[in-house]
């Protein structure tokens, strides 16, 4: 396959992209970004276009376990740091490295096409204040994050008061003397419920499914920094995990919550406590699924009904790279079927970044990614030998990072994986691109 030669495009200025472009500079790649904002932080900006932030959200992994290694949050930044803080977090790491310059602001792109194969270059079509613009590049990386385009499933019947995705939620404000029902119980789901008890006359959650809930706090800390440098097998960490979960949650079930259908960590779990504590209060009912709408009522597959003046549906995202053709991308099923979540098997300038989710990754493992994608290119350019063996690995078929776990066989799960697996195989690339990235 020809080399790509030149200067790519980089597609996208969220944590992702912003992470891409520091690699970038770094390894000597010539680039340009675009971002339809007009600054830097991605979905994390709840000003951005597309953001889907709302006013309450707080990252629900800590920040010691969330942020860049090499960029650490000030200590004054609380455990759980608000959007609000998080936007804070990118702008300060923009500046601090230096990329706004190597961004294009307020530039929507509409069209990315390949010249032909693999090194033949890519037409970039984009739009920005001074109309529509072309230019040819040597690849495309594409970071536009993977939680902008709802999910909206088709329910039978109408419903004739309002009905929102929680895409279009920002403030509690929304739910004022409202009765409220929540779609879904994800982790936004239940954080958005929270606000509802508050704000609403009533609040109703609907589930399908049961989840495994976790506290934010275990003995003082955050959980998700407990379990040190012990690596247990999933067979025994299940079995200490589960144990914690009975101690510090109790049993969800006895609050109406339904109980899970698979093992924990074959979904993502609720890291929220409150949901529980309220319902036990009994300032939530848990509903069954839905069966259809009539009017202003709904009707629960369990054969019960109730009356709402707002549903919100808290149903996730699908992905959603609009400006390029599936086919490009590999698509299979409900994801770019990409090695390493990543990398094209056939092509080596095309790249789709951040299109990864672990429980526990957090923003230094896509770091991490970008390396390697970056010393990826660069050892190809220059022959190496640890480069033309990634080649060909990709080239060859590979699976899904999964290391063995049967996660569900859901849209929100089509490129989930396992951390440990994926950060040892990206990891190992690195050093064997000639990096020294840690195991």
């Amino acid at each position: 396959m020809t080399q790509p030669e030149g200067k790519f495009a980089l597609i996208g200025a969220g944590p992702m992209g912003l992470a891409a472009a520091k690699v970038l500079k770094q390894q000597g790649i010539d680039f340009q970004g675009f971002e339809l904002h007009s600054d830097v932080g991605g979905l994390w900006d709840i000003d951005a276009p597309r953001s889907t932030m709302y006013e309450s959200a707080h990252l629900i992994s800590s920040k010691t376990m969330t942020e860049f290694t090499d960029f650490p949050m000030a200590p004054e930044v609380a455990e759980y740091p608000s959007h609000r803080e998080m936007a804070r977090y990118f702008r300060a790491f923009a500046d601090h490295f230096g990329l706004r310059d190597h961004y294009r602001f307020g530039a929507e792109v509409l069209r990315v096409e390949p010249l032909g194969g693999s090194g033949e270059g890519w037409r970039l079509r984009w739009r920005d204040a001074g109309g529509e613009h072309e230019e040819i590049f040597a690849g495309v990386m594409i970071a536009n994050g993977t939680l902008s385009e709802p999910n909206l499933p088709a329910f039978p019947g109408t419903f004739d008061g309002e009905l929102i995705h929680s895409a279009a939620y920002r403030s509690a404000e929304q739910f004022r003397d409202k009765r409220v029902l929540v779609i879904g119980a994800g982790n936004s789901g239940c954080d958005i419920a929270v606000d509802a008890i508050h704000h609403g006359k009533s609040c109703d959650i609907s589930m399908r499914r049961g989840y495994y809930f976790v506290p934010k706090y275990v003995f003082g800390r955050p959980a998700d920094t407990l379990g040190g440098a012990i690596k247990l097998p999933m067979w025994l960490k299940r079995k200490v995990d589960g144990m914690i979960l009975k101690w510090f949650v109790g049993n969800p079930q006895k609050y109406g919550f339904p109980a899970p259908d698979y093992r924990l960590y074959e979904s993502h779990p609720i890291v929220n406590s409150l949901i529980l504590f309220h319902a036990g209060h009994g300032d939530l009912k848990v509903r069954a699924d839905i069966e259809r709408f009539d009017g202003n009522t709904v009707y629960f597959k369990d054969g019960s009904a109730s009356d709402y003046d707002m549903i919100l549906a808290a149903t996730g995202y699908r992905l959603h790279y609009p400006f390029i053709d599936t086919a490009e991308l590999n698509w299979q099923g409900d994801a770019p079927h990409l090695y390493l979540n990543c990398m094209h098997p056939d092509r080596d300038d095309l790249f789709v970044l951040g299109m990864v989710e672990a429980s526990g990754l957090g923003w230094q493992g896509r770091h991490e990614q970008a390396e390697m994608v970056a010393r990826y290119l660069n050892g190809l350019r220059a022959g190496e030998a640890g480069a033309l063996k990634l080649q060909a690995e990709k080239a060859a078929g590979f699976d899904r990072a999964t290391g063995g776990m049967q996660y569900l066989k859901l849209p929100r799960m089509a490129y989930y994986v396992d951390k440990a697996t994926y950060r040892s195989a990206v990891t190992g690339w690195i050093r064997a691109l000639g990096g020294k990235a840690a195991a």
